[in-house]
C-alpha cells in the first residue's frame, strides 16, 4: 500500500524549496546550458571547418560534416530556448520574492502606525489643537501688553509735537537771518616780506660805476 499511495500521490508530500533554493538552482542550470552553448557552437563550427576542407574533392564527408552541423544547431536551438524559459523563470521568482519582501515591510509599517495611533483620538486631537491656538492667543496679547509704552507718553498729541517742532525751525531761521552782517571779516591775506640782503650787481651797474671813476679822474 505505501508503494501504490507514494505512485498515486497520496504518500507524504515533500517540502518543496525555498524561492531562494529556487534561484540558486535555476543560476546553477543556466551556468550548466551557457557553457553547453558554448561546446554546440565549437563543434559547428568544426563541422563547417571539415565540409568546406573536403568540398567537393570528398562529396561524402564534407555532406556528413554539414548533416552534424545541421544537428548541432538544433541542439543550440534547443539550448536557448531552454535557457531563456530558466531565465524567465528565475526572474519571476526574483520579482515574486522582492514583492512580498515589500508587502511585510508595508504591512509592519501599516501596524506600527495602526499601533502609533491606536491611543489616540480625533475629538481629543482637535480639542489639543484648540487649547494650543488659545493659548499662543494669549501668549501674544501678553506680548503687546508688555511692549506698549506706559506712562504720560500715551497721552501726547503728535500734532502738537510737529506743530512744536515747526516753531522751533523758524525760530533758528529768524536768528540766523539776525547774524548775517556780524559775521567776522577774513583776516587780510599776509604777503612774504622782502628780503633785507642785497642782490649781487649786475654787469650794468659796474659800467655805472667805472663812468663815475672816470669822471673824477679828468676833474
Amino acid at each position: 500500500m505505501s508503494g501504490l499511495s507514494r505512485l498515486f500521490g497520496r504518500g507524504k508530500k515533500e517540502k518543496g524549496p525555498t524561492p531562494e533554493e529556487a534561484i540558486q538552482k535555476l543560476k546553477e542550470t543556466e551556468k550548466i546550458l551557457i557553457k553547453k552553448q558554448e561546446f554546440l557552437e565549437q563543434k559547428i563550427q568544426q563541422e563547417l571547418q571539415t565540409a568546406k576542407k573536403h568540398g567537393t574533392k570528398n562529396k561524402r564527408a564534407a555532406l556528413q560534416a554539414l548533416r552534424r552541423k545541421k544537428r548541432l544547431e538544433q541542439q543550440l536551438a534547443q539550448t536557448d530556448g531552454t535557457l531563456s524559459t530558466l531565465e524567465f523563470q528565475r526572474e519571476a521568482i526574483e520579482n515574486a520574492t522582492t514583492n512580498a519582501e515589500v508587502l511585510r515591510t508595508m504591512e509592519l509599517a501599516a501596524h506600527g502606525m495602526k499601533k502609533a495611533y491606536q491611543d489616540m483620538d480625533i475629538d481629543k486631537v482637535d480639542e489639543l489643537m484648540a487649547d494650543i491656538t488659545e493659548q499662543q492667543e494669549v501668549a501674544q496679547q501678553i506680548s503687546d501688553a508688555i511692549s506698549r509704552p506706559v506712562g504720560f507718553a500715551d497721552d501726547v498729541d503728535e500734532d502738537e509735537l510737529l506743530e512744536e517742532l515747526e516753531d522751533l525751525e523758524q525760530e533758528e531761521l529768524a536768528r540766523e537771518l539776525l547774524h548775517v552782517g556780524d559775521k567776522e571779516e577774513e583776516p587780510p591775506v599776509k604777503l612774504p616780506s622782502v628780503p633785507s640782503t642785497h642782490l649781487p650787481a649786475g654787469p650794468a651797474d659796474e659800467d655805472e660805476e667805472e663812468l663815475q671813476q672816470l669822471a673824477e679822474w679828468v676833474s
